[in-house]
């Protein structure tokens, strides 16, 4: 029986990254990792030393987490939390995840986290799929994300990935993807990485807290 399904070569493969590469370069793709990787550093490298430099002259953080658990529910963070990972991600999930640090379950909290760090991102995109039906908001939206929206369209699933795991709005990418109709599909799979980006936050964080 003959078929007319293509069978990708080595050769053909290879060739597919080389143009895959000269791509990337053209549109300066890893010039922009480079550069959000260094700020994004940066950003973590001063929280850092601000908590440092706080806790050691003003507060004991572990104190102020351990509070944080006795005053509010859990139920009550973790709406926050979600609320915040739909709109435009306000809150870093650092602070959650150092709470999550605290409670009686740690890893448990931390699945619950990044879950509804994922769900939010889904209405996220949600919303963005729908802000066409009310045209100047759309346009309003258009005109603050712009520049995920451009990156977005020249690099597909891989800015997912970036938003997932590294110090962008994931919630702001997951918006963007809805408004330009970004494949769902391949959203929820690049997106999953959110998942890893938690667990890798999670290992440094509860060693610190």
């Amino acid at each position: 029986m003959r078929t007319n399904r293509k069978v990708r070569t080595p050769q053909v493969a290879v060739k597919h990254l080389v143009l895959l590469n000269r791509y990337y370069r053209i549109t300066r793709f890893y010039d922009f990792i480079r550069d959000t990787s260094v700020k994004g550093g940066i950003i973590v490298g001063l929280i850092v030393l601000l908590l440092v430099g706080l806790e050691y002259f003003v507060l004991d953080f572990n104190v102020l987490l351990n509070r944080l658990v006795e005053i509010y529910s859990p139920l009550t963070v973790f709406a926050t939390f979600f609320l915040s990972e739909v709109f435009l991600g306000l809150l870093p999930p650092e602070i959650f995840i150092a709470w999550a640090s605290k409670s009686v379950s740690p890893w448990l909290f931390l699945g619950v986290l990044s879950s509804l760090s994922y769900l939010g991102g889904i209405l996220a995109y949600y919303v963005g799929s729908r802000l066409f039906l009310i045209p100047s908001v759309k346009n309003h939206i258009e005109a603050k994300i712009a520049t995920h929206i451009t990156n977005l369209r020249k690099w597909g699933g891989i800015f997912v990935f970036i938003g997932a795991m590294l110090p962008l709005p994931h919630s702001v990418v997951s918006m963007a993807c809805g408004l330009i109709n970004y494949s769902f599909r391949n959203y929820l799979l690049w997106a999953l990485f959110r998942f890893v980006r938690f667990v890798i936050y999670a290992f440094i964080i509860f060693r610190v807290f």
